[in-house]
């Protein structure tokens, strides 16, 4: 299995397909996605050779990101592609929920297993000033289809916003009392693009991490090849409640997982560097071996942490631009 010399180990790749992305959300693309010169996106035969590659290489969980990756007129071909790759065991993708409810059921046909969909709050009015759109009513509806679909699992992520996160914490903890549905909460992450955002902003999960064990809830062992999350379950409720807090202590210790970007650039992390360039192998599979000799030493400077305690945002301009 890939390994850096901090002896972390990497079953864990996401994969973004796209940019692009149809919402405007304020902490990520406010005024919406603008690209002032096209760019080529990973072909199917780049994916599928990317897939094979990391597979081989020990990697049993890809999540598909965007942007929006739903936005892929081929998605279902990159689902079919990653879910019957040798090795993957797990078939995930972060979406909006923009077209949910529409391709829910072609996706999990096509192999997808498990799907975290962006909701930032519960109140469609407040979902609306976070997004841009008013589509509220749409990705719920797309919820509730995930729902009857029977994904293995299905996670909301909401970005906890300091002026609205007490209330929309109580919200969803009470609406996931009956629905087997893991909330994750995310802290907002200062990127390059928008650091005032940041700092007007931010509140840190650890009150909330208190709040839950004060409660009953307890925290679940965290699987090998599982997200940054820390989650926690209560007999009580049919659902879960993840906590994603990148600026608690050790949050690198644990890390798991690389990234390639829509345009074939290996991310060792969401921040700091500008991505080391695979694309150029991708052409053909008697490419692999050259292929894995790069990914393989490209993790031997892998850093040990990210630097955002140091107000280092690295090179990241916004979370579209690699898949958060």
């Amino acid at each position: 299995m890939l390994s850096d010399s901090f002896s972390r180990q990497f079953s864990y790749l996401r994969l973004s397909l796209t940019e692009v992305c149809n919402f405007k959300c304020n902490y990520c693309l406010p005024d919406g996605y603008h690209c002032d010169t096209p760019k080529s996106e990973l072909k199917l035969s780049e994916i599928a050779l990317l897939a094979r590659c990391f597979a081989d290489l020990g990697t049993n969980k890809i999540r598909l990101t965007g942007g929006e990756p739903s936005l892929r007129k081929d998605l279902v071909e990159v689902i079919e592609i990653c879910s019957q790759t040798e090795g993957i065991e797990h078939l995930a993708m972060t979406t909006n929920g923009f077209k949910l409810a529409k391709h829910a059921k072609q996706w999990k046909q096509a192999g997808l297993n498990h799907i975290n969909i962006s909701v930032d709050s519960l109140d469609p009015r407040q979902f609306a000033a976070i997004t841009g759109t008013n589509s509220f009513v749409k990705v719920m509806a797309g919820v509730d289809e995930a729902l009857n679909q029977g994904f293995r699992s299905i996670k909301l992520n909401a970005v906890l916003i300091k002026q609205l996160a007490k209330h929309g914490f109580e919200q969803y903890l009470n609406w996931i009392k009956h629905r087997p549905v893991e909330v994750r909460f995310i802290e907002v992450m200062e990127i390059g693009a928008n650091p005032e955002y940041f700092e007007q902003h931010h509140i840190a999960g650890t009150g909330f991490k208190q709040q839950l064990l004060s409660r009953g809830w307890q925290a679940q062992i965290r699987a090998h090849n599982a997200g940054p999350a820390e989650v926690f379950y209560h007999p009580d409720y049919a659902g879960k409640v993840g906590l994603i807090m990148p600026y608690a202590k050790d949050f690198c210790s644990t890390c798991n997982r690389l990234r390639v970007s829509s345009q074939g650039r290996l991310h060792l992390c969401l921040f700091g560097e500008e991505g080391i360039e695979l694309r150029d192998l991708l052409y053909s599979p008697l490419q692999q071996a050259a292929l894995t000799q790069r990914i393989e030493q490209a993790l031997l400077s892998k850093k040990g942490t990210h630097f955002l305690h140091d107000g280092n945002t690295g090179a990241t301009p916004h979370l579209a631009s690699i898949g958060g």
